[in-house]
């Protein structure tokens, strides 16, 4: 645990993971270029998922960089990264069951998602966040399924729109789980703490 612990908090390992994550989010952006481009103004904000949950750990990370705990960020980016990092997964996995093929493109997204919802996971007990923090990033997590899932705003793969029922209803108890587990790591009164 204590190895673990000191490269997690080594600056120049957070600083590598910085830039990894800053440049993943710039990725992420462009690859959701042409869904944003269709995409009605009033919900940009919730269309590109996984670049937003890594916006949320590059800004948290920053902060823990240099000195500062911003609580809402730090409840976003664990809650976000670990529901988006882990339904990218499965979505991925989904599309080799239902098309028989993956590309490379599917299995990098495979690896790098869940490396975000890992780093989530690893840097929790770094973060120190309220109740209200918790209650608030909730609300966006929910409120995305809404977008995503009944004003039809969910990211685009392949053939599985078919199965678009399914997966809202997978994806809503997802969004229950990264709630409970955001608050088991990040809230409950006797959580690890770094």
């Amino acid at each position: 645990m204590f190895m673990l612990y000191f490269l997690l908090s080594n600056r120049s390992f957070m600083w590598a993971l910085f830039i990894i994550n800053l440049l993943g989010t710039i990725y992420g952006y462009i690859w959701y270029g042409p869904q944003l481009e269709r995409t009605e103004p009033i919900f940009l904000p919730f269309v590109p998922d996984s670049p937003t949950a890594s916006l949320f750990f590059t800004v948290a990370l920053f902060g823990l960089l240099i000195g500062k705990q911003w609580g809402l960020v730090q409840a976003l980016a664990v809650m976000t990264l670990f529901k988006y990092g882990i339904w990218a997964v499965v979505m991925n996995i989904l599309t080799l069951i239902v098309t028989g093929d993956l590309s490379w493109l599917g299995w990098m997204l495979v690896a790098s998602h869940f490396g975000m919802a890992l780093q989530g996971l690893l840097y929790a007990p770094f973060f120190r966040m309220k109740p209200i923090h918790l209650v608030i990033a909730a609300l966006w997590t929910v409120h995305n399924e809404i977008i995503d899932y009944v004003f039809m705003q969910y990211p685009v793969y392949s053939q599985l729109h078919l199965y678009i029922q399914e997966i809202g209803y997978f994806t809503f108890w997802l969004s229950i789980l990264s709630i409970f587990i955001t608050w088991f790591m990040c809230v409950r009164p006797t959580r690890t703490i770094w």
